[in-house]
């Protein structure tokens, strides 16, 4: 075994280790924005792990993107369900990335989509007096 593959898996067990009362802990909320991702990139640490021989990273790995997933279905804000899912919010994904992809091909600076700082604050507000 090479030591680096012990390191890792080392590492691995820590963060399972470290996460473990987060599942234990009923009124934890953990939004999917942060166990999602972080349960992708353990399954394909895993994946990369194990190609390249790396049998107890990869082992170690999984089991981190194991831990992430059941954080997921069971400490979302939204509990268990598959409302990720549901028609609406994909339609808002997508209304998002159209958005997104506008702005990107627009020909205006990204500094325009920012208050300017040489406003006097109640006009930065829209609480002008009205003259």
């Amino acid at each position: 075994m090479m030591w680096q593959d012990f390191v890792f898996m080392l590492g691995s067990g820590l963060s399972i280790v470290f996460l473990a009362p987060t599942l234990r802990d009923s009124s934890a909320r953990v939004p999917l924005g942060t166990s999602l991702p972080s349960m992708g990139i353990g399954f394909v640490y895993s994946v990369t792990f194990f190609t390249l021989g790396m049998t107890f990273s990869a082992a170690g790995a999984f089991a981190a993107g194991s831990m992430w997933s059941m954080i997921a279905l069971f400490r979302s804000p939204q509990g268990v369900s598959m409302k990720l899912f549901a028609r609406e919010n994909l339609a808002l994904f997508v209304s998002d990335v159209q958005y997104w992809l506008a702005r990107r091909r627009s020909d205006g600076s990204p500094a325009e989509q920012y208050v300017s700082v040489d406003r006097a604050p109640s006009q930065a507000h829209g609480q002008g007096n009205g003259s």
